[in-house]
């Protein structure tokens, strides 16, 4: 029997039928809205074409752009047509074309730095979720701090940066692999070190360096049914951005008034934010670890909140055990063979627990129970942001205060499926 070439799959350009327009009216009576999108490509290697393929070979896929059209729904009004951002991208290297995750990827980075774009900041991004999301005095330091905090989901990711890639960064990007990366601009003698990495697709965004003023905007957001329905809801902004938006929390139960006992300090309000604003983009159900600017560990799409917040628990504990061995070591955590080496790291690993300690934790969700904030209490977090609105909200205060550690409210969940 002949051995099939599975991977040539992933090589296909699929055929697109996708025509070059797309309307979608909004039709109340004798008044229409219309939004007006035109199919994107790019000419590669003497081929005009958009996406490549779906989310996976074999899906025909095509990105439309939005450019005419104004949509307003009671008291709210969609984006302006014509604000480019992941839909218009100026591919300056591609090898080959981009896929559907391709964009989504680099989309939901651009969702998270929205509202991150007062310090050099990076976010990298796969399967549509952030493996680390790092803020700096400068771009290199913010790269290698998002890149460590997961180097091993980092590999082959989306990497988004809010300010034009130097030289120095662009040389710490091509120490691991990526399939794109992303950035407003790019310094002179950029572009010809990424050529070494002939299919690094090179996305330049104009619009990100003013990316902050798409922080309030709002778009249709469609989901498709599998009979062919639609559901359409406004995309999801934050209302809570700011330290003076966070309310201290607090919670009746059974006619007994219960308070948080201490407020953040400075610096945890900053991280409380700083992750509030990453826990926008995540997967939900999520919680997320963050300190000193920097994710530590990301749990995604579970069903329950404390198994969510254990597997961002024993995500941060695998991550920091791959970031000694890779620093001390230069070798992946997975593949070192001197168990006494290993058993070194471990109980170093142990006795920093993750690297947790002194860091902040975030839910997308009210704690039902609090079991789930205990997960983080245990490892010793110090502060905690969630909406609030459990009916047991008191039970988290109760053992947040047992601990003296601070807890806010947001006032609104944050989900994102």
């Amino acid at each position: 029997m002949a051995i099939q070439d599975f991977k040539s799959t992933y090589k296909t350009i699929m055929d697109d039928h996708f025509p070059p327009r797309l309307e979608i009216s909004f039709v109340d009576g004798a008044t229409r809205q219309t939004l007006v999108y035109e199919k994107a490509s790019w000419l590669i290697d003497g081929v005009n074409k958009g996406l490549r393929y779906g989310e996976n070979p074999g899906q025909e896929a095509a990105l439309f752009k939005l450019v005419n059209g104004n949509l307003a729904l009671g008291e709210v009004r969609s984006i302006q047509p014509g604000r480019y951002l992941a839909s218009d991208v100026e591919l300056l290297q591609s090898g080959k074309h981009p896929g559907k995750t391709n964009i989504t990827d680099v989309d939901n980075a651009l969702n998270i730095l929205r509202y991150l774009m007062d310090t050099p900041c990076v976010a990298i991004v796969k399967h549509n979720n952030p493996c680390g999301v790092a803020k700096a005095g400068t771009l290199a330091e913010a790269y290698e701090r998002a890149n460590m905090a997961d180097r091993v989901a980092a590999f082959g990711g989306a990497i988004v940066l809010n300010r034009p890639v130097d030289r120095a960064t662009a040389e710490l990007i091509l120490q691991q692999y990526a399939e794109v990366v992303a950035a407003p601009d790019f310094a002179a003698g950029v572009l010809d070190l990424f050529a070494k990495k002939k299919n690094l697709r090179v996305m330049r965004i104009a619009n990100m360096a003013r990316l902050a003023e798409f922080a309030a905007q709002r778009v249709v957001d469609f989901k498709s049914l599998v009979d062919g329905g639609l559901v359409a809801q406004w995309s999801f902004v934050p209302q809570t951005r700011v330290k003076t938006q966070l309310l201290p929390a607090q919670a009746l139960y059974k006619g007994k008034e219960y308070k948080i006992n201490r407020l953040p300090t400075e610096k945890e309000y900053d991280n409380l934010l700083f992750g509030w604003l990453i826990e926008c983009g995540v997967t939900s159900n999520s919680v997320i670890f963050v300190k000193d600017g920097v994710t530590v560990g990301i749990g995604t799409g579970e069903q329950d909140r404390v198994g969510v917040a254990e597997i961002a628990r024993d995500k941060a504990y695998r991550k920091l055990a791959d970031r000694i061995c890779w620093e001390q070591h230069k070798t992946p955590y997975n593949d070192l063979k001197d168990a006494g080496i290993k058993a070194e790291i471990d109980r170093e690993v142990s006795r920093r627990k993750g690297g947790i300690i002194g860091s902040c934790m975030v839910s997308d969700a009210f704690f039902p129970f609090r079991d789930g904030v205990d997960v983080g209490l245990r490892e010793g977090v110090t502060a905690v942001i969630q909406p609030g609105g459990s009916d047991r909200d008191f039970e988290s205060i109760e053992a947040c205060n047992e601990a003296k550690v601070a807890m806010v409210f947001t006032g609104q969940r944050c989900f994102k499926h």
